[in-house]
């Protein structure tokens, strides 16, 4: 590690494993604030479908990062890295050290190794493959993807078809998967060194804690949110409104299927999800897993964590800070 720059450190992993409660912790031995690396949680009134901290479960650590745009505004991995990069030099020049936290691969990779643009939209292109995508039936372009893409396709759900296009796009193009792409681009535009972290726990276990965090949200008024959000004019072709938890209740909400149906694709979905999130974080060599149980508390994790050899530098200044 560079010992003229202060680091930024990273806490990743699957969705429902507790990220957020362990970061609070980390963040307050620390002394530092949290930013935020989830692309649903910049969505302002979208709070319990992204499980977002409510200012009364942060415990005075700030967050950074969220509620910056409305449902229906533009919102990208380009904006993220600028805006993300500004709340870092703003925490070094404090003498801090961030606390990136999140599950959006994505996000995390770009700010940590940098963003390769690619080549521009080639609309003529893109309607091409639609084209394809609507004569042959959802899942073709998936499966054209895991042909000349493999990586990134293990990445993506068979309908994310925005991001299939793209990857798809950039490989038609410029004769180079996309996946090989960010990873010649890795490491050109580092900005500061990170510490990469990431929480893991056994397969059945966090498939319990994804199941039982449905019925949390359900319970908590995912139902009544995405009504709400509905009713404001939000439609369900928005791609905040196809984040998981929406898009199921709002098929419940339109009468495609009923109750349990809805419930049943949420927790099937966010299992597959979690399961896309883990293949992403594990494809990068610097990452650093702690495995964790169902029994962990957060502090006893915050605590595992703060132990790590890899993190006796930053432990000691976030103390003296």
């Amino acid at each position: 590690m560079d010992g003229n720059l202060l680091p930024v450190m990273f806490l990743v992993g699957p969705t429902a494993i507790g990220k957020s409660r362990v970061a609070i912790q980390v963040a307050k031995t620390l002394g530092t604030e949290i930013l935020t690396a989830d692309s649903t949680q910049v969505y302002r009134g979208m709070d319990i479908g992204t499980d977002k901290p409510m200012p009364a479960e942060r415990d005075g650590v700030p967050h950074r990062l969220i509620d910056l745009v409305e449902p229906d505004e533009p919102f990208n991995v380009g904006l993220y890295r600028r805006l993300a990069s500004q709340e870092i030099a703003r925490l070094h020049t404090e003498g801090r050290v961030p606390l990136v936290v999140g599950g959006t691969g994505l996000y995390v990779r770009a700010l940590a190794y940098g963003l390769w643009e690619g080549p521009p939209a080639d609309w003529g292109l893109r309607r091409q493959l639609l084209a394809e995508e609507a004569a042959y039936g959802p899942g073709h372009l998936w499966h054209r993807l895991a042909q000349v893409d493999p990586v990134r396709a293990a990445t993506l759900h068979v309908r994310d078809r925005n991001k299939i296009v793209r990857a798809l796009e950039v490989a038609l193009r410029t004769g180079v998967p996309l996946s090989q792409w960010h990873e010649r681009h890795q490491f050109r535009e580092r900005l500061f060194p990170s510490v990469m972290m990431g929480l893991t726990m056994d397969r059945p276990a966090l498939y319990r804690r994804i199941d039982a965090r449905v019925l949390r949200e359900i319970g908590d008024g995912l139902v009544e949110e995405t009504r709400g959000l509905l009713a404001r004019g939000y439609d369900e072709s928005l791609g905040s409104m196809k984040a998981l938890g929406y898009r199921q209740m709002t098929g419940y909400l339109k009468g495609r299927y009923g109750w349990e149906e809805a419930v049943r694709r949420l927790q099937r979905d966010t299992r597959h999800f979690a399961k896309r999130q883990l293949t992403w974080f594990r494809s990068d060599p610097a990452m650093t897993w702690l495995t964790i149980t169902e029994q962990d508390t957060a502090g006893q994790v915050a605590q595992r964590i703060l132990d790590h050899p890899s993190l006796a530098g930053i432990v000691s200044m976030g103390r003296v800070a």
